[in-house]
């Protein structure tokens, strides 16, 4: 049977594929135009926001090129800028040995502490100190006012001691003493402090008078104060730490002196022409130290106390062009050049280098790309730039102001990278679910789109026929929505192919068999026309009538369009009598010991004598196959107000399950039982005959097992 039906599987002719048109497709190119175009306008998107990102950055760049251009303008005005900018030469030497700067001033007025301490602030010049100490060595930008050194700054000293006029001992005063270190030769000074009475809120000052220094404590008698030499000491009244004992505590003492240099008033009032400021400034050093008085303990001499050295490490310098450059924006450049002087000659300030972040370079070539809203098509974008002069008492100077519009572009491309994973992200997204739709949704779709136009465009008039051998859906199976409904066509379309292939084979079979029938009820009846073939006698014409109705039926239709096509008489049958006649006259028929439990009395139905009794001869004969020997065939009757029932009951084996719903098809037998000898083979038409029948008449028929064996009932319509 297997082999029977995958031979006719094979021989069903393959389907025929039509060409679809575009319309078929509309929703998978709707999917593919929408995910295409939600990937081109994320890119899109990203690159208009590059885009304005660029003209936000590039505005706020120019702003801040402006900021830095007037900062920096402002610094360079201001005394510390113009300090920086005068004495740029000799700057990046160090903090100490201290070197005297050029002032932006003319002089220092050192004879009031206010004024001095002012102008060393403005100008930036002082040297810082760990200990808060601080030392400003400058010089004036006017030669005409004097040719002095300038020393003011600040330390901390407890109550200072002064020295009495005419005293030559100055190990025991508070003393200042001075080294000059220039064109080869050494000054060297010692100044002591010498008291004057308060004057307003200070209560300790006083001078220092200079003396030439011979390295000893004690002054010679002959020795005289230098003339020009002028200094001075000024002590505050609060205490550094507030919880000291007062006399005791370090007060800050600010000190401001003026060192008369000869060499200076040489050139002066010389003959050659004057150079200011001394070329050699930069080569020059100045030494300034405090000293304290000397503790007298009565044992040996104790070392001289130094309360401030300017040549003590850990020194900040004074103000330089760097505090300037560090006011330009990353990758900004500022050249000052002295008008009348060549380019060679310029000062040139960088901002601070462009951090160079992780950016793709690709990103970088994009953003040069991108045009701004501000600059015409096709023009390039020009670098910022500016100019301005800046007067100085020693001339002017032009100062050029250069951008960086690379910078701002590396600075945005680092930023654009970052983002540019989450914009890769993004379409990653969009990309993956696009081919989750494609793959898992879309290509099925078409798979099954295709498959059932093929159905029906092979099921229509003018084509081959119906045509379900290729149409297979199972490859769509899916846990999902659309795998669920190919799953469940699938199953569908595997039972109808298996009960086409099994009507198919089963008519074929019906063919065979009737065919075979015919061929055996036509011989007889070929006797029969021998023995009745005289044209006088009466029986010809009536065998003749039933070679032609045996051709009809088994020549050309099927057992089963034939009994359908036959038509059967409606009547009225006593149910009682009818089965009482079967089991009194069963034996004629070669079936014994049939027995009626007979009924109590005449029960009528709608049925036909005829037809009635093939169908009871047809189960009368199944259950005599499936009897033991001996046993009888028990015919029992029951009847209700609309209907009337006959059972017909032997003992026996009971009928498969799997069997017992289908034993009334036709072509439907056991298998299990044996042909009888010199009987044929079992062909499952006689159950499918009694079905056929009892429905005709109205009525039914059915099958069940029962504890000893096998029950067949006939329903009928009962008639009053």
């Amino acid at each position: 049977m297997k082999r029977l039906l995958r031979r006719t599987a094979l021989e069903m002719p393959r389907l025929e594929m039509p060409r679809l048109g575009l319309p078929a497709f509309r929703l998978r190119i709707l999917v593919r135009s929408v995910f295409l175009l939600l990937a081109a306008a994320t890119v899109v998107l990203s690159v208009v926001l590059l885009k304005e990102e660029k003209e936000r950055a590039w505005q706020g760049y120019q702003n801040g090129f402006k900021r830095s251009q007037s900062e920096v303008m402002a610094r360079l005005r201001h005394p510390s800028g113009q300090l920086a900018l005068l004495n740029a030469h000799i700057q990046g030497q160090g903090a100490t040995p201290l070197a005297p700067l050029l002032l932006p001033y003319a002089a220092i007025d050192f004879d009031d502490q206010n004024k001095a301490q002012q102008a060393v602030e403005m100008a930036g010049c002082a040297v810082q100190y760990p200990d808060g100490a601080s030392a400003c060595a400058a010089i004036g930008n006017n030669p005409y006012a004097g040719g002095f050194i300038y020393l003011v700054g600040s330390f901390y000293a407890g109550e200072l001691v002064a020295r009495e006029r005419g005293a030559l001992d100055l190990a025991g005063v508070h003393r200042a003493r001075i080294t000059l270190d220039m064109r080869g030769t050494t000054h060297r000074w010692v100044a002591p402090f010498e008291a004057l009475p308060p004057q307003g809120g200070i209560q300790t000052r006083g001078r220092l008078t200079g003396f030439a220094d011979s390295g000893d404590d004690t002054l010679d008698v002959r020795a005289r104060p230098v003339r020009d030499f002028r200094g001075w000491l000024w002590q505050g009244n609060a205490c550094r730490d507030p919880a000291g004992a007062a006399p005791d505590c370090l007060r800050r003492t600010f000190y401001s002196i003026r060192l008369p240099v000869e060499l200076f008033r040489e050139a002066l009032f010389g003959k050659q022409r004057l150079v200011w400021p001394p070329e050699d400034l930069g080569s020059m050093r100045v030494r300034v130290e405090m000293l304290g008085p000397v503790a007298d303990t009565g044992s040996s001499p104790n070392a001289t106390p130094v309360l401030f050295d300017s040549n003590a490490p850990g020194a900040q310098p004074a103000a330089s062009l760097a505090d300037v450059a560090r006011s330009l924006l990353p990758g900004e450049k500022v050249q000052i050049r002295k008008l009348g002087s060549s380019e060679q000659d310029a000062l040139t300030l960088r901002g601070s280098e462009v951090e160079a972040g992780p950016s793709a370079p690709w990103l970088i070539r994009l953003i040069s790309w991108l045009p701004l809203d501000m600059q015409g098509p096709g023009q390039v974008q020009a670098v910022p730039a500016g100019l301005d002069i800046l007067d100085t008492p020693l001339g002017n100077y032009a100062v050029t102001f250069t951008g960086n519009l690379r910078g701002v572009e590396q600075g945005l491309a680092v930023v654009a990278t970052r983002m540019s994973w989450y914009l890769g992200a993004m379409l990653a997204a969009i990309a993956l679910a696009w081919l989750a739709v494609e793959v898992g949704l879309l290509r099925r779709v078409t798979a099954l789109t295709r498959r059932a136009a093929a159905v029906s465009y092979n099921v229509q008039d003018g084509h081959i026929g119906p045509r379900l051998g290729d149409l297979d859906v199972s490859d769509l199976r899916g846990s999902d929505e659309l795998g669920i409904l190919a799953g469940g066509l699938a199953d569908l379309l595997q039972r109808v192919k298996d009960d086409l292939q099994r009507e198919q084979l089963r008519a074929q079979q019906e063919r065979d068999m009737w065919h075979a029938v015919g061929h055996e009820i036509m011989s007889p009846l070929q006797s029969l026309m021998v023995l009745h073939g005289g044209p006088g006698d009466p029986g010809h014409r009536y065998v003749q009538r039933m070679q032609q109705a045996v051709h009809v039926l088994y020549g050309t239709a099927s057992p089963a369009e034939a009994l359908q096509a036959a038509d059967l008489p409606q009547g009225r049958l006593d149910l009682d009598a009818f089965l009482r006649h079967v089991a009194d006259n069963a034996h004629f028929a070669g079936i014994g010991n049939v027995v009626y439990d007979g009924g109590a009395g005449p029960v009528i139905v709608r049925a036909d004598e005829f037809a009635l009794e093939d169908v009871v001869t047809h189960i009368l004969g199944n259950a005599d196959r499936y009897r033991p020997a001996g046993t009888a065939i028990v015919l029992t009757l029951a009847a209700s107000e609309s209907t009337a029932s006959a059972t017909l009951h032997n003992q026996g084996s009971t009928i498969e399950e799997d069997l017992l719903g289908r034993i009334f098809e036709l072509g439907v037998s056991d298998p299990s039982q044996p042909t009888p000898p010199g009987g044929s083979e079992h062909r499952g038409q006689g159950l499918f005959v009694a079905k056929t029948y009892m429905a005709k008449m109205g009525g039914t028929v059915n099958a069940r097992n029962t504890a000893d064996g096998v029950a067949f009932t006939l329903t009928f319509q009962r008639l009053g």
